[in-house]
């Protein structure tokens, strides 16, 4: 029975049909004589008062039923009542979830005698007061007590109780109750089931023998993972999923790869020979298979394949790249969920469309609970910008870490704890019963479907091995691993099941675990010699080294004036407020000549245009929308109504989709997932803007593993954007410096580009190339060290012809400096705010012709030749000097040192100005700034 859910009910919102007519008809006792009730009903009366009216669907009712005749003690009823309540709260304490059977199970909150209930007390309430969801074969409340326990103790448990949206809990508990979650096999499907199981014990077990000593990372013990996945993917996909993404760490890797991903067994066992495999890639191209030039070892490889569903659909199945940080895969799958589900061909926002795509996580038992990358994810699930309609999460749970026994892991019972808070469904299942796996499969992907929410799977297992099939775990873990050697296999024990069924024999297992090693062994066969040469150089594919193709990023004039127009144009009736409208609507007279382009307004420019041009953009960050320091509002806000505007969805002719999201607190998460975003939507201009720069420090494990080495190791590109505050203003240490060093420590092969720009022009011309080559082989990720003060700083505006007939330049001239060749002694190099510092303090002086000022606008690629060229230009010269305000070990010093030393002159120094070597960015103290600042102005103005 169906009911409206209410958050005002208190504890009469989980009572309904018989239930709330018995708790009615008592609440009329109560009101005639309280003392005449259970004690415990009548405090509940006494602070919540009548039970809450129940509205019933159309055409329906729900009749009450009456007390049993001569039932007089309505405590038996309450207790009984009670009773089934915790075995619904509690039942999965008691439950048979563990293989190794090395935990007390605790049934003492659902023992009769816990309620003083008799068998015989039960068996005169009816059923409807304990189950009214229960099967017909449940003829009274004894049958449905024991029901309760069959169903919320078995190998299947649930932990609903902390879903509080009574609609959901509703649902879930009719699924359970009614028996319709464990559905029954026919023989053909518990064969196939069978066979699987043998298909993923006899993988592991041929490798384990083939390549002895290798590591493989094995799935033994959590077998039943593979036909889990198999039941989800085959029941979404018939039920319209057209995309599924999935993330995990190492751990069944190899398996999931060659059984549910498809990989040929061929190419794996390449891999472990260290053979060639690309040519063993099959020849229709079912599986999409790339790979970097330095490479990556096998079980951290992802793939795709393409599922044929009819003649005119297919479905797409992805195992996302992972190095060994486990979790930091999840919101990476998350993005590239987000990304399939939407439509960004219109202008406006991107059509979301939920039910096309969705992620499965596999998390490790230790790793669940002890990365915070987790609950980041789940944070993420339910917010307008990230939630991709639920995401099903599956806990690879062998009950150990490396040797790290759960005691000493986590602070909670279970390892999946960590979801209650936000309201996640959780079942556990003990993973040496397929049928309970498939069971729990069909349960998530039919509560994610309904109710758009994420749900846990904790497959609760253990591991065979060791951490690594090198590792010996009698050394730490000599209990467990003296139950798992004594402990049959998830096939094993499935075949005895379906023997005691009279469903296979023992001979007919037998020959499919020898059919099965037949088809391995040939695949063995066909696998090439080992390389005894393979490519020590690995350098890029040519496409990445020959650096950008040649880009016009100018725009015409009159164009940009038109989109600068209307950006300024609200709708009828839209209020924005009067101190900030006046302020935008100024620009409105830069193309007539009246000001300048600051740096919001050439940001806001350079997106019009790219939408014009049918790219489509994605921005997300903390305070984005606004920006971190009110400069940006490309979100408006109706003063009297808060109703929402975005200018940009507005534009006449766009045939491109503009989002725009304020992140929560979170940057390894979001970084990640801005990162699946673009790899899965490559057209796409994704941007993340950090709300100060060094707040990238918490996504380092993103920069290093993925951003900046993914096509290396994967052949993964990505076109991404990182915008990150930078410049020292004398606010302290922490929101200086956005650590401009640790990316170009990791800049090499083309890598990515990083930038520090000092006018709005050149940033609005940068973001206009990246762009421009989203699609194309030259692509890679775009760092940007963004400004704060000079946001507003009219040394760092432009004029409107700038950004119409401009480009990107890598390196800048001063203007103004070094007209006189012969006279230029000293060429001082520097980038973004630095530069703008050291032009405000040539007004007024005179007798600089000896010195020339380049901002070097393109960290990297360092731009070496455009440096050499104007280098040629003074005879004279005998000193490059490389100012920055950073500290001497940060900044770009320690980058460009020893290329300036490469292309400078003979008898030419290299030398430095700035701030000595610290272990901290910068001063906490703004009058030691200032003074620190002007000292480097000094020494680099002054001969």
């Amino acid at each position: 029975m169906k009911r409206q859910s209410t958050n005002q009910a208190g504890p009469w919102e989980s009572f309904y049909g018989p239930n709330l007519g018995y708790i009615m008809e008592v609440y009329e006792v109560y009101q005639e004589n309280p003392e005449e009730i259970d004690p415990e009903l009548k405090e509940l009366f006494d602070q919540w008062g009548p039970p809450a009216a129940v509205e019933r669907e159309a055409g329906q009712s729900s009749p009450v039923t009456s007390l049993p005749a001569g039932n007089q003690d309505l405590g038996k009823i309450v207790a009984a009542v009670n009773l089934a309540d915790n075995i619904r709260t509690y039942g999965h304490l008691a439950a048979d979830i563990y293989p190794l059977n090395d935990r007390e199970k605790d049934t003492r909150r659902i023992d009769l005698q816990e309620y003083n209930l008799t068998e015989e007390d039960l068996k005169g309430i009816p059923v409807e007061f304990i189950c009214p969801q229960a099967p017909s074969e449940v003829r009274n409340g004894l049958d449905a007590i024991n029901h309760l326990k069959k169903v919320y103790t078995s190998k299947l448990a649930y932990e609903i109780a902390h879903v509080h949206e009574m609609e959901e809990k509703s649902w879930l508990k009719e699924k359970i109750e009614s028996g319709s979650v464990l559905t029954k096999s026919n023989k053909e499907q518990k064969l196939a089931l069978l066979k699987r199981l043998s298909e993923v014990e006899g993988f592991e077990k041929y490798i384990h023998r083939t390549f002895v000593g290798q590591k493989r990372f094995s799935i033994e013990g959590l077998d039943n993972m593979v036909p889990l996945l198999d039941e989800l993917v085959r029941y979404s996909v018939e039920n319209g999923a057209r995309t599924i993404n999935i993330g995990m760490a190492h751990r069944g890797r190899l398996n999931v790869l060659a059984h549910v991903i498809g990989k040929p067994y061929e190419m794996i066992f390449a891999e472990f020979q260290h053979a060639p495999s690309k040519d063993l890639i099959p020849s229709e191209g079912s599986i999409g298979i790339t790979y970097g030039w330095t490479g990556d070892v096998k079980y951290h490889l992802g793939a795709d394949r393409k599922i044929g569903v009819s003649d005119t659909a297919r479905a797409r199945v992805t195992l996302a790249n992972n190095p060994s940080h486990l979790e930091v895969v999840s919101p990476i799958v998350a993005g590239y969920t987000r990304a399939a589900q939407e439509e960004r061909e219109l202008k406006g926002s991107p059509k979301q469309n939920p039910e096309t795509s969705y992620a499965i996580m596999i998390h490790g038992d230790a790793a669940f609970p002890g990365e915070g990358v987790v609950a980041e994810t789940f944070n993420m699930s339910g917010l307008r910008g990230f939630n991709t309609g639920g995401s099903i999460h599956l806990i690879a749970n062998n009950m150990i870490g490396f040797t790290t026994e759960s005691y000493d892991s986590r602070s909670t019972k279970y390892a999946s704890d960590t979801a209650k808070g936000f309201e996640v469904p959780i079942v556990h299942v003990n993973a040496d019963d397929p049928e309970a796996c498939l069971a729990a499969a069909v349960l998530a992907y039919e509560y994610r479907n309904k109710f758009s929410k994420d749900f846990v799977i904790d497959l609760i297992g253990y591991r065979r091995f060791g951490h690594n099939e090198m590792d010996e775990p009698m050394v730490t873990n000599p209990v467990m691993y003296n139950r798992i050697t004594n402990h049959p296999t998830p096939r094993k024990i499935y075949e005895e099941r379906l023997i005691s069924e009279g469903i296979v024999t023992q001979e007919e297992a037998a020959k499919m675990e020898k059919d099965i090693e037949d088809t391995l062994k040939a695949a063995y066969e066909k696998v090439p010699t080992k390389d005894e040469n393979p490519d020590i150089v690995m350098n890029p594919p040519e496409d990445v080294t020959n650096g950008f193709p040649k880009i016009d990023t100018s725009v015409d004039f009159d164009q940009l004036r038109g989109l600068n127009d209307e950006l300024l144009q609200w709708p009828e009736g839209f209020t924005p407020f009067k101190k900030l409208e006046k302020i935008l609507q100024r620009r409105g007279g830069v193309f007539a000549g009246k000001g300048k382009i600051d740096w919001a307004h050439a940001e806001t420019l350079a997106f019009a245009t790219i939408l014009k041009e049918g790219t489509p953009i994605r921005l997300t960050g903390q305070d984005s929308e606004r920006g971190t320091f009110a400069q940006r509002h490309l979100v408006l806000h109706d003063h009297e109504t808060g109703k929402e505007m975005i200018p940009l969805h507005q534009l006449k002719d766009s045939n491109a989709s503009f989002s725009v999201f304020n992140s929560p607190l979170t940057e390894t998460a979001v970084v990640g997932y801005e990162y699946g975003y673009n790899v899965f939507a490559p057209e796409t201009l994704v941007l993340w803007e950090a709300q100060f720069g060094d707040f990238a420090n918490t996504a380092q494990v993103m920069f290093d593993q993925f951003i900046s080495a993914g096509r290396a190791k994967w052949g993964q590109k990505s076109g991404l954007v990182m915008l990150l505050p930078h410049g020292y203003e004398g606010q302290g240490p922490e929101h200086s410096s956005a650590r401009v060093e640790r990316f170009l420590q990791s800049a090499a092969e083309f890598n990515w580009t990083v930038a520090n720009c000092s006018t709005a022009g050149q940033y609005f011309h940068i973001l206009r190339r990246q762009a421009a080559i989203l699609q194309k082989e030259e692509v890679r990720p775009l760092v940007i060290m963004t400004p704060k003060s000079l946001l507003r700083n009219q040394f760092a505006a432009v004029t409107a012809e700038e950004l119409a007939n401009g480009q990107f330049h890598s390196v800048l001239e001063q203007p103004g400096l070094g007209d006189n060749a012969e006279k230029v002694e000293r060429i001082v190099l520097t980038s973004g705010k630095m530069a703008i510092d050291l032009e405000e303090n040539l007004k007024g002086k005179e007798g600089l012709d000896w010195v020339h000022i380049l901002r070097v606008e393109e960290l990297y690629p360092f731009p070496k030749s455009d440096i050499t060229e104007i280098m040629k230009r003074y005879p004279n010269l005998n000193e490059l000097l490389w100012v920055q305000e950073e500290p001497k070990n940060m900044g770009g010093w320690t980058f460009a040192e020893s290329r300036l030393r490469d292309i400078a002159p003979e008898g030419v120094t290299v030398k430095y100005a700035g701030r000595r070597r610290r272990s901290s960015p910068a001063e906490g103290e703004p009058i030691v700034h200032k003074k620190e600042q002007s000292r480097i102005i000094s020494e680099a103005l002054t001969r």
